[in-house]
């Protein structure tokens, strides 16, 4: 039944060599690293017009908002692919804020749940560093923000084809057995 629902194993062995490939091109450090994490920035974009249309034709409460978003995630996409670089340094600016929001998100939950979790200190460690790489990440030098950025996207698709490899070949592990 999984086999069914995930579809065939080899899309995922697929998924995971291009996104080993986006890994390869995006920490290699040059300007097309730049320009290709602006133009997978375009593709989330597309990806969520996409989605919040197809969410609109399904629901018919708050259905303007859902096409609002849609459309402003297009636009977004249609300037993430125009400029790939200007879409890049915009991303820098707001990973930096949205890494002090998680962690103290990630600080909060991990100090609330010490009494039943007893790993709670990891969490509180991960909030911590968090917090400290996005007010590293804020700072006014482009260099810090572009390196930030740049591993995070790199080091997110370098995991993200490692996963979908796998899961391809459990997907076939189970089809055979």
């Amino acid at each position: 039944m999984l086999g069914r629902l995930a579809g065939p194993w080899w899309i995922f062995l697929v998924s995971g060599v291009a996104w080993l490939l986006i890994s390869l091109i995006v920490l290699r450090f040059s300007i097309a690293s730049v320009a290709t994490v602006g133009v997978l920035i375009g593709v989330v974009f597309l990806l969520g017009a996409f989605s919040e249309i197809v969410i609109a034709s399904a629901r018919v409460s708050w259905r303007w908002w859902h096409i609002l978003m849609g459309a402003l995630f297009f636009v977004g996409a249609l300037w993430a692919f125009s400029s790939p670089f200007g879409a890049f340094w915009a991303l820098a600016e707001v990973v930096g804020l949205l890494l002090i929001l998680r962690g103290s998100l990630d600080l909060i939950t991990s100090l609330s749940a010490r009494e039943v979790n007893h790993t709670w200190w990891l969490g509180t460690a991960a909030g911590l560093l968090e917090i400290l790489i996005g007010f590293w990440a804020a700072q006014q030098m482009f260099p810090a923000r572009a390196v930030l950025l740049i591993f995070w996207v790199g080091f997110l698709a370098l995991f993200r084809g490692i996963s979908d490899i796998v899961v391809g070949f459990e997907l076939r592990a189970t089809a055979h057995a």
